[in-house]
Parts: C-alpha cells; sequence; structure tokens
C-alpha cells in the first residue's frame, strides 16, 4: 500500500526526514508518533503529495506528486488543525463530495454520528464553529466516502468522550478493508488504536514495533467506581463518559470504549486519592 524509500526532506538547513524508509501492507493500522518537531507531519504531508523531497514514495504504485489527483481520491485526510476555511458549512461539504464523487448526505450521516447536526449548521461558517465542531465536520469529510487509505494527524484531540466512542466505532466498521495511519505525539493516545507503532525522533524511525494486543476498535469495558466522598468534580467527569451515579453519588458505572482505557485512567488519576475501589471488565461472550 505505501512504501517510502530514503525519504528526506529539508527546509532551509534544517533536514526535517533523514532517509527514511518505511513500508505499510494493505489493511494495516499504524500508528505513526513521536515529539513534536520529529517529522511526523512532514511525513504525511509528503504522502499527500504538498511537499518536493529526496527519495522515493508511492502508494498503491502511484507517486503522490506526480499522480496527486489519483492518489487523493483514494486517501480520507484528517489534519491535526483545521484550515482557514471561509466556506459555509454545506458549501464544504458538497465540495469535498464533488472532488471525490461522493454522496454530500453520507458526509452528514458520519456527522450526525459524531454529535454534530451538520443540517442545523449547514449556513454556518466553518470558520466560527468550535474546534471540537471543525474536528467532527473534518473526519465526517474522510469518512464520509469509500477510500483505501486513512491518514489522520491528532484525529481525537478536540473530541468529547461520547464523540471519541462514536469514531472508534466507525474506525471499526472500516479496519477491514481500510489502510490506516493514525499520527500523535502521544503513543498512549493511538496504541489501542492501532497493530503497530512507529516512532519517529529527528526525521529518523527510532522504533517499529507491532502492538501485543490492540483488541477491537468497538470493544467497551464495564466498568464501576466507588468513591471515598462524594467530589462534584468526579462526578462531573464522569457524567462527561457517559457514567450512571447512584443516588449518593459514591458509586458510578458505564462503559468505556477499549481504545480509550488509557486516557481513562489517565482522566481519574487526578482523583486517585478519593477512589476506594475501581474496576474495569470486557463483557462476557453472548453479553449485549
Amino acid at each position: 500500500m505505501i512504501e517510502v524509500e530514503r525519504l528526506s526532506k529539508s527546509f532551509g538547513r534544517v533536514r526535517v526526514l533523514d532517509a527514511l524508509t518505511l513500508s505499510i501492507p494493505a489493511e494495516e493500522r499504524v500508528a505513526l508518533v513521536g515529539a513534536n518537531g520529529a517529522g511526523k507531519t512532514t511525513l504525511i504531508r509528503s504522502l499527500l503529495g504538498e511537499y518536493t523531497h529526496q527519495g522515493r514514495i508511492r502508494i498503491e504504485g502511484l507517486s503522490p506528486r506526480e499522480d496527486r489527483r489519483e492518489v487523493l481520491t483514494r486517501v480520507g485526510f484528517v489534519p491535526q488543525l483545521p484550515p482557514p476555511l471561509r466556506l459555509s458549512v454545506g458549501r464544504l461539504i458538497d465540495f469535498a463530495a464533488g472532488l471525490c464523487a461522493a454522496q454530500p448526505e453520507r458526509m452528514v450521516e458520519v456527522a450526525d454520528r459524531l454529535g454534530l447536526d451538520a443540517r442545523a449548521v449547514r449556513h454556518h461558517s466553518f470558520a466560527k464553529l468550535s474546534g471540537g465542531q471543525k474536528q467532527k465536520l473534518l473526519i465526517s469529510l474522510a469518512l464520509g466516502r469509500d477510500t483505501r487509505l486513512l491518514v489522520m494527524d491528532e484525529p481525537a484531540a478536540n473530541l468529547d468522550p461520547e464523540a471519541r466512542r462514536s469514531f472508534f466505532e466507525l474506525l471499526a466498521e472500516r479496519c477491514e478493508h481500510t489502510t490506516m495511519l493514525i499520527s500523535s505525539h502521544r503513543v498512549d493516545e493511538v496504541a489501542q488504536l492501532v497493530q503497530r507503532v512507529v516512532e519517529l525522533d529527528r526525521g529518523r524511525i527510532s522504533l517499529d514495533d507491532r502492538v501485543a494486543d490492540s483488541g477491537a476498535l468497538d470493544a467497551l469495558l464495564r466498568c464501576r467506581l466507588e468513591l471515598r466522598r462524594a467530589e462534584p468534580g468526579v462526578a462531573r467527569t464522569l457524567s462527561e463518559w457517559g457514567f450512571a451515579a447512584s443516588a449518593d453519588d459514591l458509586c458510578f458505572e458505564g462503559d468505556v470504549p477499549g481504545p480509550d482505557r488509557l486516557r481513562f485512567l489517565a482522566t481519574l488519576a487526578r482523583y486517585s486519592g478519593l477512589i476506594r475501589s475501581l474496576r474495569l471488565d470486557a463483557p462476557e461472550d453472548g453479553d449485549a
């Protein structure tokens, strides 16, 4: 699917990618991780044909620079930062659908699943949407059409827990026939989404390893948590994750998406002194 051979890219005297070689077969899910400045975004932009470079890149045998239009019809892209677009939401959806011969209604349906009513904001300027709304719409444009490759740069960074759960479900529906490259500066954000982790450091690959057990993207873990005393901050945080509380706000129960379990535990870490007990269980076979 993706073949990168001795890829180098410099900006002025700064070499951002240094003879990087990487192979990603079809239908594999790969996390691209590394600190800011490691070269992740430059690699992604090179895959999209935006930069000239030294070395060779092929996506399904095509060059992103020489065959850019054809390559982009096969790639769904979610950028890290929303572009400064002044189009209305409706016009942006119609424009994106027209570029890849997709149905605008499919993009609207994906937005609905992520918690964004695209019809209600159809006449709103994209630039005036909140950060979360922009991210949901950009994901909808990428996942609301048929693509063989999804390239996503920090795709879930601005999503609320419920939208993240829907996002994981959407990815799960496509994982058997779509190659995915998911970039993040934190490995715990993406490790549970992928089968393989590639870490960049100063434009070179410093780690390329398989994930032992990433689990299903749409898996849910049942959680029960008991507090030592009631605390409004904990209750508010758990309500954002969709948890139900007991009458005295001491016991909470809910489901945590498997790919988000590390994020969930990190969220609870600030309240560790208040937690009496915490249990996470995978549902038994046959459970709904």
